[in-house]
């Protein structure tokens, strides 16, 4: 889909949104709050980016991006080539990996950073349906903290409140307290940098299954063994990450899978094409459907009862010697 930006905005320090329409004034496919676009760039890359306007709104999209000196690329690419009146590719439909669910009594959303973009368009839909909710959005200062002016109104009922830890997360939000005591019908909800992802995820582990719900940016690199080929055919069924082999269910192939290589990169070799997108595990485009075997999940978007069924192949690798793809 091509769609013109018809507005670059500063939001805050090394983060700009950008609002995309079609380039014709025709509306655009409609999105969930949580949802996400895929940003397609020249050089064949895809990065994903959260939608964080209104999801009633038809005409555009919004998206906010922080420039990483040290990223891959994309929002470098975003901050030095993409001006208004630009026309862009992205997605034909926003998908949803992170949704709300708005059958919770109370919702509770914790931001760091730039995880705050899915998280404004949950505000203006919980705002909406009339939900009780309240946000805690935690950054370095108030020049990082993005969308000040739409989050005023919000900060002055106490709804939305707002942490500043000048860069030691020690002296911002005690997220451990916070989430100490679990309230029944509250549902959690969480994004942003890799050390605040890891602390809510420990403060909330004892919370029930099905009630807390996030999304990550990026996704660690998982390590490589360093063993051969002869080596990792002779290593046990215990052996998590190593090579393995993979079984088409339609063809009856069998294909090996070395420790340097995914099976999406195997698949391809072999002339099996699957579509994928972010290849980090974090987007589920790749998502597909394993007879037998024992995964080694290393998605970042799946929850556990996507797990008995799916793997994503971009990522996962295998804890038993073969895995048989619906393929």
């Amino acid at each position: 889909m091509r769609l013109q930006v018809r507005q670059v905005t500063y939001q805050a320090r090394d983060i700009n949104s950008y609002e995309l329409v079609h380039p014709e004034g025709k509306p655009l496919p409609t999105f969930t709050a949580g949802a996400h676009i895929d940003f397609h760039f020249r050089d064949g890359s895809v990065r994903q980016y959260s939608l964080c306007n209104d999801p009633s709104e038809r005409h555009r999209y919004l998206i906010a991006v922080l420039r990483e000196e040290y990223g891959r690329g994309g929002s470098q690419a975003l901050f030095e080539r993409v001006h208004t009146q630009r026309t862009v590719s992205v997605g034909r439909q926003p998908r949803n990996n992170f949704p709300l669910h708005e059958e919770a009594t109370h919702h509770l959303l914790l931001a760091g950073g730039i995880g705050v973009t899915p998280m404004m368009a949950m505000l203006y839909r919980l705002q909406s349906i009339g939900a009780d909710f309240t946000m805690h959005y935690c950054t370095k200062s108030p020049e990082h903290t993005a969308f000040r002016p739409e989050l005023a109104a919000l900060a002055s009922e106490g709804r939305v409140l707002l942490h500043h830890d000048g860069g030691d997360p020690r002296r911002g939000l005690d997220i451990a307290a916070l989430l100490k005591s679990y309230e029944p019908g509250t549902h959690l909800y969480y994004c942003g940098p890799v050390g605040f992802m890891r602390a809510t995820e420990a403060a909330s582990a004892h919370w029930p299954k099905g009630s807390v719900h996030c999304e990550y940016f990026t996704a660690a690199a998982s390590p490589k063994a360093t063993l051969t080929k002869d080596e990792a055919a002779d290593v046990g069924d215990d052996a998590v990450g190593l090579g393995f082999q993979i079984k088409i269910a339609s063809t009856g192939a069998v294909y090996y899978v070395p420790n340097d290589k995914s099976i999406v990169e195997v698949l391809r070799e072999q002339g099996i094409e699957v579509e994928t997108s972010c290849e980090a595990g974090l987007c589920a485009t790749c998502k597909t459907r394993y007879l037998t075997g024992e995964p080694d999940h290393r998605d970042l978007v799946l929850d556990d009862e996507e797990h008995s069924q799916y793997l994503t192949i971009c990522c996962s690798r295998a804890k038993s010697r073969m895995l048989v793809l619906d393929l």
